[in-house]
């Protein structure tokens, strides 16, 4: 696991230093609310520095890549963005790689604390081919922007979120029109470690509070929070953004393949409105019930206070469960009660 010290940002008046997967950057500084309003309207940055960033050169990194991964990568132009996966042998998801190719070198972003890990299997893979991999991470970070498009020339290189997609060749597991997430528009900026605080300049930030609040009202996933070892990508609804249905083998490529064709996954992501009477909010990993139910149907993976939605989360539970029931969360204070709006149909 690559190890970095704290953002300089987080020393910034009102910093409040984020816990678990993202710490080491700010959760927030000072407002939530008001950082999630500044994003929605495009005057914010977040500082997501902590995340990985591994850079691939060569001049057979793109069709080497295209071999490993679940999109279809090996004519990708020059700063355009694509989303791939890196799954196990039986289809599980192993890595998200966020790519975006500056013409000379891939440029892959990766959640934090897994660029040593991924970087370590991506280099192992590399046999005679023309290919470099190297992690990165402690020369380059990263910044979030509000912002649906790359960076041209003579700005730094940048990947757009194509989420909701669909993108390319794939099957969207969710609805295709009047998703939450068609009005979702996200970067990922590089820029020189040492030049982070410069970067901002005097910008407005917003913590990971509120990216938070608006990846889970568009219903993204994101990697180790909606995914676990079992986890295909059929259920989270990820083909549509990083799947490629009909490209050349790669690893995993059977169970995604068997599952579109033959069957549906077992499990299924949901959307969450909890009940906000209580001030506190259950935590991620929390068990989920049917209400009058004693056996857990699924587990809460995120949880937000959205600023116009109020708490909202994602799940995954059992494909079986009724869509129209109402599902339990039991708590130290007392249980939430959550409705669900279906993602993945059962």
């Amino acid at each position: 696991m690559t190890t970095l010290t704290p953002s300089p940002l987080i020393d910034r008046p009102r910093a409040v230093a984020a816990e678990g997967v993202d710490a080491g950057v700010a959760a927030h500084y000072g407002d939530p609310g008001r950082e999630q309003r500044l994003l929605t309207e495009g005057l914010a940055v977040v500082d997501l520095s902590h995340r990985g960033v591994i850079a691939v050169t060569g001049s057979d990194r793109l069709r080497w890549l295209h071999s490993l991964t679940s999109q279809h990568l090996s004519d990708l132009a020059p700063r355009t963005s694509a989303e791939s996966l890196i799954l196990t042998p039986k289809g599980h998801i192993e890595h998200v790689l966020h790519v975006v190719d500056d013409g000379e070198t891939t440029w892959l972003t990766v959640e934090p604390g897994t660029s040593a890990e991924a970087a370590a299997w991506l280099d192992s893979m590399r046999f005679m081919l023309d290919v470099a991999v190297a992690d990165v991470t402690e020369s380059w970070a990263v910044l979030g922007e509000p912002i649906g498009r790359e960076g041209g020339e003579g700005e730094p290189v940048s990947w757009v979120d194509p989420w909701p997609g669909p993108v390319g060749d794939t099957a969207p597991y969710g609805p295709v029109d009047a998703h939450p997430g068609a009005d979702w528009a996200w970067r990922e900026t590089l820029v020189p470690r040492a030049e982070l605080d410069a970067a901002v300049g005097d910008r407005e930030l917003a913590g990971t509070w509120a990216l938070e609040a608006l990846r889970v009202h568009a219903w993204r996933p994101r990697f180790h929070l909606e995914t676990d070892h079992r986890t295909i990508a059929h259920e989270v609804d990820w083909l549509r953004t990083a799947v490629h249905l009909h490209k050349g083998c790669y690893r995993g490529q059977e169970t995604i393949a068997r599952v579109h064709n033959l069957g549906r996954p077992p499990r299924r992501i949901v959307s969450l409105h909890l009940d906000g009477s209580g001030h506190l909010l259950p935590e991620a990993g929390s068990p989920l019930f049917v209400e009058g139910g004693t056996r857990p149907v699924g587990q809460l993976t995120s949880v937000a206070r959205h600023h116009e939605e109020g708490p909202i989360a994602l799940a995954v539970i059992k494909r079986n469960t009724d869509p129209g029931a109402t599902l339990r969360i039991p708590t130290p204070s007392g249980d939430v009660t959550a409705a669900q709006t279906v993602i993945v149909a059962p």
